[in-house]
């Protein structure tokens, strides 16, 4: 019994095909679905406001640069142009907080204006019929809608909602004043298309996040590639579009700011020097125009003139010196009071040509460079940040000592020079006095001339590099909004999903409601779990009679009745009498309407039929004829009754029928004593068939008493009323061997298979007066839940 029972359970598997057949005989279920679906679709793609995802921009960066020619390799003889980083730092660029700020300040994103429809609500931009001025130097509430209902051309309705509580009549032009809000409102078009508006003033930096959110940024080739795909996902197009083209152009213009910075460094640097030198210069220049003029003295003698020549030479030298000596004063302070170098002047902008000073003022600019863009995508605690900070605080030091041997160097240099200053100035001495003054004015004209005329020069140096500057970095296509494609609602892909969902929800309810099913379906659940052969199918009755055979002979269930009445030859010994008992489980199922219409069907071929009401507990045979409840079987058995009382005539000739008669107090008892081994020997005598309708043999054995002089016993299961356990105990008996020969009969199947529930026998009155323990069969929910989890 356990192992019948553990694949009873294990062959409970879903076959899909089985019910979805029982689903399209149902079709009509599928059609209102489907259709309810697609009115759901259709709402959603009708009313859900459009999303857009706005690409083609394009643009594209440098991982190294070219060799330089012409104009640009002049420039980088200086080392004013930058050296370019991956594309994976472009693309963090990219996305910055920063850059997308800045975006959102040259952009007109300070308001977002929403145009109210009856059904749905639009999103406006350029295209909205008021203008929004907000006063920037009063607070503003951010995020707060307000709305606008234009009146007329000149006037508006203002409201905002009770938290504020205001709804009064403005103009347009108007200014509001409020402590919350401080703005004008003007009427872009008079020929307005939406009556009713509502605004919020938008937080720019909240703003510049969540454009930042919707970027997408994809690369031609993640490895090698240098083009950058650009796109972005909003309600307008117009404005997304908007919002790359600044995002691209601002990228450039960074990427060129950048390069711009060091040429800038440089010239400030050298506008504060030359104010101080065109100062002493202009001196100087007067003061020996007018000792020239006072001596008239126009130039110097020869000997004057050499001693002169070479007190330049060495005063040239002397200011070399002294700017470098300024150049590493500013160098050493630099680098002592900055965390960042990307400002830096470069050495070569100044005159200075160490090769290795250069390559440790690149190195600590590209390490900078590359911590910075880091900074954008990592925590601080990433260790390739952790490494380059390590290499910049090493590389520092390193600049640092350079910086200072340099500086030892250029003091002993100068201290050389001034030496040589001092000889040529005791020569000067020597010379006559007034040669001796001119000398002098024209030696500190010359040497300021000279510093300035050096200085000017790098200036234009810089100067020309700055102006002949451009990005690494390119534009190669720029967004339009015609090229924008809708990604909200999907409505290709919204009707196919109703169509899944109006055809697959019927099918899954069925299958959900099938598998939760406790009680049998259809004659397959029940041929895949027993051994036991089906003898027939009795269809639903339909009419408002419980002996259709009789009173409705060419109906369908009588068709079913005549069929099992064929069924019943293979069942059968070749033996001239026959004694069939019909029995089921529980109350209900049908016993006693099967019993009855088998017995008239074979009554009609003609051939002597008994039907015998065994079921002395809950009788029901008597009412179907219309007899009174005695004389019967149980006055017969105890001896009140003769066999020629009990027996009934009917209708049909070749029927008769004994009722069950009164109820006793000991039904199994009385079908055990003599005189029902008398009763069944001389009935057999008599008839030819005789039916038995005994109780059922779920919880009381009179049907297995009864079994004894029985050569078939049919269990009568009711489709979609009996339990799949009944199943179970038909196995259990069968293999027990306590009823020799027996066969199922499947009772009240309709034509709608799963959902039919309705009860036609005219016995419904009976259904809730079963048998005693009768509903320990049934399984509960959490019963059916286990078995689930089992499976």
């Amino acid at each position: 019994m356990d192992k019948q029972k553990e694949n009873f359970f294990q062959e409970e598997t879903i076959d899909i095909k089985k019910y979805l057949f029982r689903g399209l005989r149902n079709w009509y279920w599928f059609v209102i679905c489907i259709l309810l679906a697609y009115a759901v679709a259709y709402y959603i793609n009708r009313f859900s406001e459009p999303v857009y995802n706005v690409g083609g921009a394009t643009v594209m960066v440098r991982h190294e640069r070219m060799r330089p020619s012409g104009l640009e390799g002049f420039i980088e003889s200086f080392e004013l142009v930058q050296s370019r980083t991956t594309t994976q730092n472009q693309m963090e660029v990219l996305r910055s907080f920063t850059l997308s700020r800045r975006a959102m300040e040259e952009l007109d994103f300070g308001v977002t204006y929403v145009a109210v429809g009856r059904f749905r609500n639009s999103e406006m931009y350029r295209n909205s019929d008021i203008r929004v001025h907000p006063d920037t130097s009063r607070y503003q509430r951010k995020g707060y809608p307000v709305y606008v209902t234009i009146l007329s051309e000149h006037e508006y309705r203002l409201e905002i909602d009770d938290d504020i509580g205001v709804d009064r009549i403005m103009r347009f032009g108007e200014q509001f004043e409020h402590e919350m809000f401080s703005f004008s409102i003007t009427l872009e078009n008079n020929d307005y298309r939406h009556e009713r508006y509502y605004f919020t003033i938008n937080d720019l930096n909240s703003l510049a996040n969540r454009y930042r959110r919707r970027l997408d940024i994809e690369v031609n080739d993640p490895t090698t590639g240098s083009v950058l795909f650009l796109s972005s996902t909003g309600k307008v197009p117009a404005q997304e579009a908007d919002y790359l083209n600044k995002l691209m152009e601002l990228f450039i213009r960074m990427d060129l700011e950048e390069k711009n910075q060091t040429a800038i460094n440089t010239m400030e640097f050298i506008d504060v020097q030359l104010v101080d030198i065109t100062d002493s210069l202009n001196n100087v220049e007067s003061e020996l125009e007018r000792f020239r003029l006072d001596n008239r003295i126009m130039n110097l003698g020869h000997e004057g003139q050499m001693v002169f020549n070479k007190l330049e030479s060495f005063h040239s030298e002397k200011v070399s010196l002294n700017v470098k000596e300024k150049y590493y004063d500013y160098l050493l302070s630099y680098l002592s009071d900055k965390t960042a170098y990307n400002d830096l002047i470069a050495p070569s902008a100044i005159g200075i040509g160490d090769p290795l000073l250069n390559s440790l003022i690149d190195q600590l600019n590209e390490l900078y460079r590359e911590r910075s863009l880091l900074g954008f995508n990592v925590q601080e605690n990433n260790p390739r940040l952790i490494q380059v900070e390590k290499i910049i605080v090493e590389v520092t030091n390193a600049l640092k000592e350079n910086v200072k041997s340099m500086v030892a160097a250029n003091n002993i240099a100068i201290a050389d020079v001034e030496e040589r200053i001092e000889e040529v100035e005791r020569e000067i001495m020597q010379l006559p006095l007034r040669e001796r003054q001119m000398l002098g004015m024209e030696r500190r004209f010359n040497l300021n001339n000279e510093l300035y005329t050096y200085l000017m020069e790098k200036r234009a140096e810089a100067s020309i590099a700055k102006a002949a500057n451009i990005s690494d970095n390119r534009i190669l296509d720029s967004a339009r909004p015609e090229h924008a494609t809708m990604v909200s609602p999907k409505r290709s892909r919204n009707f196919f999903l109703a169509f899944f969902v109006g055809f697959g929800l019927p099918v899954l309810l069925i299958i959900l409601r099938d598998f939760f099913n406790t009680k049998i379906v259809d004659q397959t659940e029940i041929e895949s779990k027993t051994n036991v052969p089906v003898t027939g199918t009795i269809g639903h009755n339909r009419f408002p009679t419980e002996i259709p055979v009789h009173d409705n002979p060419k109906s369908g269930i009588s068709e079913s009745f005549r069929a099992l009445r064929t069924n019943l030859q293979y069942m059968l010994k070749k033996e001239e009498k026959h004694i069939i008992s019909i029995t089921s489980t529980v109350k209900g199922e049908g016993k006693t309407f099967c019993a009855v219409n088998l017995a008239s069907v074979i009554a009609v071929s003609e051939k002597k039929t008994l039907l015998v009401g065994l079921d002395l507990r809950k009788p029901r045979i008597n009412s179907i004829f219309g007899l009174g409840k005695t004389p019967g079987l149980s006055t017969y058995l105890i001896g009140n009754n003769g066999l020629n009382d009990i027996i009934r005539k009917t209708d049909n000739e070749y029927l008769d029928v004994v009722t069950s008669g009164p109820v006793p107090p000991n039904p199994a008892e009385l079908l055990q004593n003599e005189k029902m081994k008398e009763f069944i020997s001389i009935i057999k005598e008599k008839y030819d068939y005789i039916i038995f309708d005994t109780p059922p043999v779920a919880f009381v054995s009179d049907a297995m008493i009864a079994n004894e002089y029985c050569n078939l016993t049919l269990f009568v299961v009711r489709q979609n009323f009996s339990r799949k356990q009944v199943i179970e105990l038909i196995n259990d008996l069968y293999n027990k061997k306590d009823f020799g020969n027996i066969g199922i009969l499947i009772n009240d199947v309709k034509a709608s298979g799963y959902y039919g529930y309705g009860y036609g026998y005219g016995y419904n009155q009976y259904l809730t007066e079963g048998y005693y323990g009768e509903d320990d069969l049934r399984q509960g929910m959490k019963e059916k839940v286990k078995r689930i989890f089992n499976l």
